[in-house]
């Protein structure tokens, strides 16, 4: 169950018009969060990231499924593909889904128990973020860093450009 501070920044997001993948990076935050503290850990930040959108796909944000291209991918089994459309639906009758067994709850949180918290640390995850910058082509990254600078408003910019001139000082 995410917490309350989450879904509320993600409402947040929403009324703000802010991308679906915008509003399930507070979902993504938590659970990343959620690995540091020590509440469970992850094998990979993937997994993290992957458990994140998950949260959010229940709490009803309109997240796209990954769209499988490779071959690895449409190979997954069907029951794979049915257990992740599951939390679309989820959203959208909660009342009547049909929750998992306490049996199979708590084996799943125990298990993720188990695993380590180096998976949220912050060389894991500037690991992967530059792993998924650079499966995007040079002109996909562009495009997406003019549309952030044009969201981001007068204020935003004036407080990114400082930034960087002070990492730009310490370089």
């Amino acid at each position: 169950m995410p917490e309350k501070k989450t879904r509320q920044a993600a409402a947040r997001d929403k009324r703000q018009g802010k991308s679906p993948s915008t509003q399930a990076g507070e979902y993504v935050h938590e659970e990343i969060e959620h690995v540091r503290k020590g509440k469970h850990g992850a094998r990979s930040p993937q997994q993290a990231i992957a458990i994140g959108l998950s949260k959010a796909r229940r709490a009803g944000v309109k997240v796209p499924r990954k769209k499988s291209s490779t071959k690895k991918a449409s190979s997954k089994k069907a029951s794979s593909r049915k257990r992740a459309s599951t939390g679309k639906s989820a959203s959208r009758k909660r009342a009547t889904t049909k929750r998992s067994s306490a049996k199979r709850a708590s084996a799943s949180s125990r298990a993720l128990r188990r695993e380590g918290h180096g998976a949220a640390s912050k060389r894991a995850l500037s690991k992967q973020g530059k792993r998924a910058a650079s499966k995007r082509s040079s002109a996909s990254r562009s495009a997406a860093a003019r549309k952030a600078a044009r969201t981001k408003g007068a204020r935003g910019r004036s407080a990114a450009a400082k930034k960087a001139a002070r990492t730009r000082k310490r370089a």
